[in-house]
This record gives structure tokens, sequence and C-alpha cells, in this order.
């Protein structure tokens, strides 16, 4: 047997020991190749499925995973998780993913007993993750932490259960990770981030793009490559600046996209 079925079978194990599962899904590679996944080794008719919307989630997350529950069967339940009436999550502290995620669970456990999954995985432990730490408070598991698969794993499997959509899209931290540590979440500066992202994205397809709220206004940050040459840089730059001036924001500047450089390493 080849590293993916080893791979699978070893995943499967682990989610078949696990009895009732529900998945909190948050529209990325790793939560959704998880359920898709479970769907088919736990042989259910249906999974239970809970997505939070907020104005830190883009709204093409929440479509993906409607269009995906549609076509699967998951039964999805969509909620507002209440972390913009956290006025501990709203401080924007180092550990602000703590309260994020006390808040997604809590709230999510308030509609089962069930045990609730997440898609974190090896990768994850790498990083400064608070939100980790609520998930344990809450005894909420990890399917792929236990089986030991990397970001690239899941990727892989996705790519194996034909999950083209999935396995492609590019690692998307939460949008509230943009704004700098200690500058109070606001869902316009949310907005911002995501219009903008998305219209350089339309720019330039492949790109990777952090649009970063920091004092004094916006800093965009572009990765380099051949795709953008100096003509198109300039028109990034451009529609960047007249959308930072719609939200009443100044461009501060343009800067190469490294990844690990957000804020106080809260990526």
């Amino acid at each position: 047997m080849g590293r993916g079925g080893s791979n699978l079978a070893r995943l499967s194990k682990v989610l078949e020991g696990h009895r009732r599962l529900v998945f909190a899904v948050s529209g990325g590679v790793d939560s959704m190749t998880l359920t898709h996944v479970a769907h088919q080794a736990l042989r259910r008719s249906e999974v239970r499925v809970f997505h939070a919307v907020s104005p830190a989630v883009p709204q093409a997350a929440t479509e993906r995973v409607k269009s995906h529950a549609a076509q699967s069967g998951w039964a999805l339940t969509i909620l507002n998780a209440g972390e913009f009436a956290d006025p501990n999550y709203l401080k924007n502290p180092v550990n602000r993913c703590y309260f994020c995620k006390s808040n997604l669970y809590d709230r999510i456990r308030e509609a089962t007993s069930d045990t609730i999954a997440s898609g974190a995985n090896l990768d994850d432990l790498g990083d400064y993750r608070p939100g980790l730490l609520a998930a344990k408070e809450r005894s909420v598991v990890h399917p792929f932490i236990e089986a030991q698969f990397s970001k690239e794993d899941i990727r892989a499997l996705a790519r194996e259960f034909g999950l083209d959509d999935i396995s492609a899209l590019p690692a998307q931290p939460c949008m509230a990770s943009r704004i700098e540590t200690g500058i109070t979440v606001d869902p316009g500066d949310l907005k911002l981030v995501e219009d903008l992202e998305q219209i350089i994205l339309a720019h330039a397809p492949g790109v990777t793009v952090r649009c970063r709220i920091v004092a004094g206004g916006v800093r965009l940050e572009l990765s380099e490559g051949p795709q953008i040459d100096k003509e198109l840089r300039d028109e990034l730059v451009k529609l960047a600046r007249r959308k930072c001036g719609q939200f009443g924001k100044t461009l501060l500047g343009v800067a190469p996209y490294r990844r690990g450089s957000a804020f106080l390493h809260d990526a």
C-alpha cells in the first residue's frame, strides 16, 4: 500500500475511533477535506457540519461550504459565533484567536452534545495557535493531528478524492489576522481587506496577497514572481490606493509577501 493509501487508512481508523462526531468547517482545505473523508469513512448517510459567518469570514468561504454541503448531503448549520459581541476579541490582543475559537466552539456546543472535530494538522503545531488552547479546554478533537497529517498530506488526500477546487486553495488565515495587534477589530476594516484582496486576485490570479491594517493606514504584501511585471504592479498599486481611499484609509506602501510576516506570530 502506498503512502496515500496508508494515510487514508490511518485517518479512517482515527475517525472510526470517535463516536458521534460533528465538524467545524471554515471553508478551507483542511476542514473541508476532513469532512469529505469522514462522510465516506464513517459510512453515514450524512455528516453534521457547523459553519460560522461573521465579518471575519470571507463570503467565498461560506458559499464554498454551502455548495459542497448541498452536493454531498451534509447536514449544515450556519451560525453566528458571536465573537463581535466579545470585547476581549474586539480588543485584538495577541491571543485574539483564543477568544474567536472559544466563541465558535461554545456556540456549536449549544447546538449539539456530540464531539466537535477541527481540521487542525501537524503544521499548526509549529505556529503560535492560541485557538488550540480553546479547543483543548472544550475537548475538541483534531483527527488530522492524531493521524499525523501535514498540510501537504491533506492536499494530496483532497486530490485523491477528486476535490480539485479544494486541494488548490491557498492558505487563508482568518481575515482578522490582517489587523495589527492592538488595533480594534472593525467590520469596516475587514470588508476593506476582503474587497482589496479579491480585487488583486482578479487582476493577478495565483499571487499571494495580504492586506494588512496597520497604524496609520494599509500595507499591501504581494508575492514576487514573473506573473507580476512592473506594469501590472503599478496597476495593482493604483487599484489598491483607490480602494483604500473609499474606506478612508491610506495605502502606506507595497512589500514582498513573506510567510509568517503577520503580527506577533499570528499568521
